[in-house]
């Protein structure tokens, strides 16, 4: 009973507590992101591209902490999920920084709006790809 308190969410399937456990330290790493992004255009000048990819950065190291211990609860050491993630993470890195400079760049959109469309895409290809491949668990 005290276990169950603690742990509310044991009771639900994993894919279920996995995705509630990807969202909430999904919505950390973009507070992360989206901060460095909008104080480096709103408050130095920076052109949204770069700074869309700095805030990328920061929030690529919020995201490796949370989702290793939280969301995959990962069985793999620090060495062997440490360059899975990096390598996920550049693929979203790269995927951002194209998809910003289509959007705002070459389409001259706002990029706080178009900042939103491309967590959406990027979101997605780093859950499947942290999944089944930086945090996939070694036994399955």
């Amino acid at each position: 009973m005290i276990y169950e308190a603690r742990m509310p969410l044991r009771r639900y399937p994993r894919q279920f507590r996995q995705l509630v456990a990807y969202v909430f330290a999904g919505g950390l790493t973009a507070v992360a992101h989206y901060s460095v992004l909008i104080g480096l255009v709103e408050l130095g000048r920076v052109d949204p591209v770069p700074a869309t990819l700095a805030g990328f950065i920061v929030g690529a190291l919020v995201s490796y902490a949370l989702n290793r211990w939280m969301t995959f609860d990962a069985t793999r050491s620090h060495a062997q999920a440490g360059w899975r993630f990096a390598l996920i993470a550049a693929g979203g890195f790269v995927l951002t920084g194209i998809l910003m400079h289509l959007f705002v760049a070459r389409a001259g959109l706002p990029y706080l709006p178009m900042q939103l469309v491309t967590t959406s895409v990027v979101m997605v290809f780093s859950f499947l790809g942290h999944k089944f491949f930086s945090f996939a668990d070694r036994a399955a």
